[in-house]
């Protein structure tokens, strides 16, 4: 599988990064935060928290995270938490890493358009399911023409609105 292949990839190409260790329950990446920092998973389980609200969990070594907040310099999108006590490498600066170590851009990029995909996937699911409501799901031909159209460097994620009604 090329999936598995790409993350052998990465962990290849981060062993001279140094590692730091995480007990269950340790936040590793705060959502809202900046840290600078990409994590590498080299063993261990994390859980992916959005607005408290679990996302998924992660076991796969060479799993990466804190990569969009690095690339985009946002703060973290999501939260990850420790399930199991975790090893990772540790990318202090990763613009320069990722400058200077460019065998692990394309895993990378073949990561963020898997995680793309399977996004764009879903919201046209949810366009099909809610094209016929006059509310803000059948907004959804507006909203994904936006998302897949920008390429502006100023991009920003998340929503202006403090109110979720869903």
């Amino acid at each position: 599988m090329r999936s598995h292949t790409t993350k052998n990839e990465v962990l290849l190409s981060c062993r001279s990064l140094p590692e730091i260790g995480f007990e269950s329950g340790a936040i590793i990446l705060n959502e809202g935060e900046s840290t600078g920092l990409i994590y590498i998973l080299i063993e261990g389980e994390v859980e992916i928290l959005k607005r408290g609200l679990k996302i998924t969990n992660v076991n796969e070594p060479g799993s990466i995270f804190g990569e969009m907040s690095a690339l985009l310099d946002i703060p973290h999108m999501a939260a990850v938490v420790a399930v199991l006590p975790c090893h990772f490498y540790v990318v202090e600066d990763p613009s320069e890493f990722l400058k200077h170590n460019t065998e692990i851009c394309y895993p990378l990029a073949m990561m963020l358009a898997h995680r793309l995909n399977g996004v764009t996937n879903y919201l046209a699911d949810i366009k099909e399911q809610f094209k016929d409501n006059s509310d803000h799901f059948g907004m959804m031909d507006e909203i994904l023409d936006t998302l897949t159209n920008e390429q502006s460097e100023d991009l920003e994620s998340g929503s202006d609105r403090n109110d979720y009604p869903f």
